[in-house]
């Protein structure tokens, strides 16, 4: 694969879980997961040591299935009704590349509509992503808000 076609590729990956998110198709985005995967939004945005620190999210399998059931289920009064979502992905950078993995940052916008609101939310993402067949799979994202605490004072939806 050339690195043209490698860069393709892993974009329209990333395309594919955005618009996942945004149409509520939660499932689904679980497949894009490796079982071992990490999804984090460390409090402090300058941290690597995730495991350490305290996090807005550091979810596991378990946590991001636990996460998708109250998005689904309307448990939360913060997932009722469910915002309605529009995200965009710019500044794709291939950090890191060898045959079976690639890490890669960009910049994400992220529109929020809910309860006749809207906010904006902009992030620096890192994703850690590992070869599955001829696609791809998460190993793991880390969400960096540009906002900061702001960012999560109700939000209802994955970033």
């Amino acid at each position: 694969m050339t690195n043209n076609e490698l860069y393709q590729d892993v974009i329209n990956f990333l395309n594919l879980e955005a618009d996942l998110l945004d149409q509520g198709e939660f499932n689904q985005w679980l497949t894009l997961w490796q079982q071992e995967g990490l999804y984090i939004v460390p409090i402090d945005q300058q941290t690597t040591d995730f495991a350490n620190v305290l996090n807005y999210a550091y979810d596991n399998h378990e946590m991001r299935q636990k996460r998708v059931h109250r998005l689904y289920s309307g448990e939360s009064i913060s997932t009722t009704p469910r915002a309605r979502t529009i995200r965009m992905a710019g500044r794709h950078r291939i950090v890191r590349a060898d045959e079976q993995s690639v890490e890669v940052r960009c910049a994400q916008s992220l529109w929020e509509y809910r309860k006749g609101n809207s906010q904006h939310y902009v992030a620096d993402l890192t994703y850690t992503l590992v070869r599955a067949g001829e696609g791809w799979l998460i190993a793991q994202k880390v969400v960096r808000t540009i906002n900061g605490a702001d960012f999560l004072r109700s939000i209802g939806y994955i970033i």
